[in-house]
């Protein structure tokens, strides 16, 4: 193993003369390697210290399954800090580690650079261990079980956050002031280790779309019965969503710029005919396109090749910077390429699948609606105290997908939990204007007409 680790910090050393040479800027990088069963787990978690919950390990035992089979196989895990952190798969040839180590150096190079992780904290494995600590203080304050339901509650809709809140310049961490931002009495906020993400002074537009956008900061703001210790379970959650965040809307542009690096990476090194080899076969593994799902890594790639074509490595860069999933699909998936790549609209019909449309910009654009706000529903506060009744009234902004129902009223019974009243969700079911009602942990629901 040490010789191991010394030949992989000779070429790591090898492989960031050539990166930087052709242009990519990144932080230092501390690589690890790892036995499979903790790879996986970081996978995971995320991190490699995580608060424990069910869900991880269920997620554990998926990935770890499609290992033992053959299925699937994880090489690495990139950690977007300074320094980064990454873990290389225990096992792996020196040649698929060479590959791997270019495109972790991408992969933080676009950390570093694109806009969409400005405000991400850059030492998010402190922060998350620091939270594990607090979550398990509470099991044994609170009990093990009381706090799994309250981490059940918030991870259901913790993706609701301002997806926007990680967008500017980068700015020094201080304490939330916690404004008022919606109906009722504002509520204690406890410290917040994500404080740099709103302004001290916030204008009133910026809080009403607080106040409409980030359900998450609702409810620490405004529930009439969470606890201290509960608010911060959800403030600690926050957190950890608005760092996951621009993971999730940057994976395809993400990948596709790790891939076209490593790609390029590897051709600058003095590789052996075998390597070579090696190289062009796992290569075409990881862009191969799937009959099931979309490959970001291909279609990724694909898209940054097309425009290696087109224009300059400044011009590349530039892009890098810019641009999220969304705006890179709408802006540079073309006709050739929607072409060349075979994509086309489909959906089930009866008991087979069938194609909709081929034509290029409508199959453009049903792509980017489905990574708008990251892929997941867009939800709004409408009112903190509905038909003056105390009760949370949000509206789904419908675009052209229905909410899975059963999803749906699992999740508002447990919103209503956290609320401590009424908990209700305006959207539209089979193109009819429904409202979801939960009371008491009933559930109903009737057709309605705008809301006012």
């Amino acid at each position: 193993m040490d010789y191991e680790v010394t030949e992989l910090s000779y070429h790591a050393k090898e492989i960031v003369q050539v990166a930087k040479g052709l242009g990519l800027d990144f932080y230092p990088v501390h690589f690890e390697v790892c036995p499979p069963e903790a790879l996986y787990s970081f996978g995971a978690y995320g991190m490699p210290v995580r608060f424990t919950h069910w869900s991880f390990g269920k997620a554990f035992y998926r990935m770890k399954m499609q290992y033992d089979l053959n299925l699937t196989r994880i090489y690495e895990l990139v950690i977007n800090s300074n320094p980064a952190y990454a873990f290389l798969l225990e096992g792996n040839r020196l040649i698929q580690n060479k590959l791997v180590i270019g495109h972790v150096y991408a992969h933080v190079d676009f950390f570093k650079n694109n806009r969409y992780f400005q405000r991400t904290p850059q030492d998010m494995v402190v922060r998350m261990e620091a939270h594990a600590r607090r979550i398990r203080e509470y099991e044994l304050e609170y009990g093990r079980e009381t706090v799994e339901k309250m981490l059940d509650a918030v991870l259901a809709i913790q993706e609701h956050v301002d997806f926007r809140a990680h967008l500017g310049k980068k700015k020094e961490d201080n304490a939330s002031s916690g404004k008022n931002i919606g109906n009722g009495k504002k509520k204690h906020i406890p410290s917040s280790e994500y404080a740099d993400l709103w302004d001290d002074e916030p204008d009133q537009e910026n809080e009403e779309k607080v106040a409409e956008e980030d359900l998450l900061l609702y409810l620490i703001t405004y529930s009439p019965t969470l606890k201290d210790w509960q608010r911060d379970i959800i403030s600690m959650i926050r957190e950890e969503s608005l760092y996951f965040y621009p993971q999730i809307e940057t994976k395809i542009i993400n990948e596709g710029w790790a891939t076209f690096w490593h790609s390029r990476i590897m051709r600058e090194l003095n590789l052996t005919d075998a390597e070579s080899m090696d190289f062009a076969i796992m290569h075409s593994q990881v862009v191969q396109p799937s009959g099931l799902q979309l490959n970001p890594y291909y279609l990724g790639v694909k898209i940054w090749e097309d425009l290696a074509k087109r224009f300059d490595s400044e011009t590349l860069f530039e892009i890098r910077e810019m641009e999220n999933d969304v705006s890179f699909i709408r802006n540079y998936l073309n006709q050739e390429l929607v072409h060349d790549l075979n994509l086309f609209n489909y959906r089930k019909v009866g008991a087979h699948w069938q194609v909709m449309d081929t034509a290029w910009e409508k199959v453009r654009d049903n792509l980017v609606r489905q990574l708008v706000n990251g892929g997941h529903p867009r939800i709004l506060v409408r009112d903190g105290d509905y038909e003056g009744k105390g009760g949370l009234y949000l509206y789904h902004v419908h675009e052209g997908m229905d909410l899975d129902v059963v999803y749906l009223e699992k999740t508002l019974l447990l919103l209503e939990s956290l609320w401590g009243k009424g908990a209700y969700l305006e959207t539209i079911v089979d193109g009819k204007q429904v409202l979801f009602e939960c009371s008491n942990q009933g559930i109903s629901r009737k057709n309605i007409t705008l809301y006012n």
